[in-house]
């Protein structure tokens, strides 16, 4: 977006922005959580940062009317559930006057069913204002939970978080947490930002939660995400995909709507990246090798 035709700070426009997808939402009867950024309590981040977008957590089952309602008003898709991360989580919608939205139909790390994710998470909200509009949040506890969830997606980025919402909590807190990070089957994603993942090294995850907690390759990835799929039958499907390219990213680096030609060369290129950063991991995993005279 052209930063030029904003006419408010960013920290002012995503407030605005949470309060126009709220709106929206209410006038569609439309069920959706404000997580992160300008949602979080300030007792849990207390710096006040607001992040760079508006993330939303969607009822599953409203998420078609949510892509109707935004359309409607204004904004335009800018990157697919599909291709917008690795996990097909979220779709993001960008406004001419209010900038970014990501739409989650679930979060990542949280392995309980997505409808009954959201329902538990929607039972235990709250109001909580934003610009002078009443925005749904879940609650502390539960807030939290998003905050290292979050975290662990970040390498380290978001360090700041588990320290004041995990490591700095008291124990009742922690106890508060703990439970519902078990409830919504959510150990292996936490534990890969607040520590203790090699306790998960058998679980079909822990490969996916610790290159993207650590860091690693784009073939390190998708090897990762195909071992952690729940079926044999997902995994196929995943590893059909990895090839394929991600138009949507394409797009936003060119800036501008990818031609045949550029799809056929960005084809060619990705495997030959995968196979460099095959060969430099292997080199660094080995090293030189000492010449014996």
């Amino acid at each position: 977006m052209n930063e030029s035709q904003v006419s408010v700070p960013l920290q002012v426009r995503l407030r605005f922005g949470h309060a126009a997808v709220q709106r929206v939402a209410a006038s569609a009867g439309i069920d959706l959580l404000h997580i992160k950024g300008a949602a979080v309590d300030p007792e849990l981040r207390p710096e006040g940062y607001l992040g760079s977008d508006v993330d939303v957590l969607v009822r599953p089952d409203h998420v078609d009317a949510i892509d109707a309602a935004l359309r409607e008003q204004g904004w335009e898709l800018y990157s697919t559930f599909q291709h917008g991360s690795p996990f097909g989580h979220a779709q993001t919608y960008l406004h001419p006057a209010w900038g970014y939205v990501d739409i989650h139909r679930r979060f990542p790390g949280i392995r309980l069913r997505p409808d009954q994710a959201f329902e538990l998470l929607w039972s235990g909200r709250h109001a909580f204002d934003i610009a002078g509009v009443a925005c749904q949040v879940p609650s502390r506890p539960a807030q939290a939970v998003i905050l290292v969830l979050n975290a662990a997606r970040s390498a380290k980025g978001a360090r700041a978080d588990v320290i004041t919402v995990w490591e700095r909590a008291d124990p009742d807190r922690r106890a508060e947490i703990d439970g519902l990070v078990e409830r919504l089957h959510a150990e292996v994603a936490f534990a890969a930002a607040a520590g203790g993942l090699d306790r998960f090294r058998t679980d079909r995850e822990y490969r996916l939660w610790k290159v993207v907690s650590e860091g690693g390759s784009r073939s390190a990835e998708w090897w990762a995400r195909i071992r952690s799929a729940p079926t044999t039958w997902a995994g196929v499907r995943i590893a059909l995909r990895a090839p394929l390219v991600n138009v949507d990213h394409l797009a936003h680096r060119l800036g501008r709507k990818p031609t045949p030609f550029d799809i056929a060369v960005e084809f060619v290129r990705r495997p030959l990246v995968a196979v460099f950063e095959g060969i430099r991991s292997a080199w660094r995993r080995v090293g030189p090798r000492r010449v014996v005279r």
